[in-house]
């Protein structure tokens, strides 16, 4: 049922994959700085759930259709990367709902559905994922062997890889808002998370 060899190269690749900074591991920092880990889990879920649904169809084809024609991407692209940026901006100005004030715990009035619609966008929105996973996941795949049970071990494995990074770049920006409070520099705070955003916003609508 499942190749074994090809698991053992995948999982060292895809870990490697998932460490490197992305607009996804940007956002969970960003998100972790402004709003706390547990609130980050909803754009986490998202973001987890767009990374599937590129995945399987990368696998079955789909993905060659929506790479040559570009324009499918394009509201997507331009209006997710609209919205983190105008996000962005409000953070610089310690608007909004993501702003970090003085009297602040954790942000609680930006919803679970906005945070995890900001994932799901981010992930399913980024032509490059696409190229990369119909690039990286069919090689992995034993055509000899049933494609199920193989996609499902991938996929499992793909989720778990970017659950942990996104917890680690999640605890990161944590540890960074506490550094930053505790020198009473809450401007300085929403200047970094409202840059991250922002470079996400342009990241996604013009990468």
């Amino acid at each position: 049922m499942i190749d074994y060899t090809l698991l053992a190269i995948f999982i060292p690749t895809f870990l490697l994959v998932s460490a490197t900074p992305g607009m996804c591991m940007t956002l969970a920092m960003t998100l972790g700085m402004t709003i706390g880990i547990r609130r980050t889990l909803w754009m986490m879920a998202g973001e987890l759930i767009g990374v599937a649904t590129v995945s399987i169809l990368s696998v079955i084809g789909v993905a060659s259709v929506m790479l040559n024609y570009p324009e499918v991407f394009a509201v997507l692209k331009y209006v997710g990367g609209a919205y983190l940026s105008y996000v962005g901006i409000q953070l610089w100005q310690a608007k909004g709902k993501m702003a970090v004030t003085a009297d602040q715990d954790v942000e609680t009035s930006i919803s679970r559905t906005e945070l995890a619609t900001q994932g799901f966008v981010t992930a399913i929105a980024n032509p490059k994922g696409w190229a990369f996973t119909v690039s990286l996941l069919p090689p992995f795949i034993n055509t000899e062997l049933a494609l199920l049970p193989q996609l499902s071990v991938l996929i499992a494995i793909i989720l778990l890889s970017e659950t942990l990074f996104m917890l680690i770049y999640a605890t990161g920006g944590k540890s960074l808002r506490r550094l930053l409070q505790h020198g009473n520099q809450l401007k300085r705070l929403n200047q970094i998370s409202g840059t991250l955003m922002i470079m996400v916003g342009i990241w996604l609508a013009f990468g």
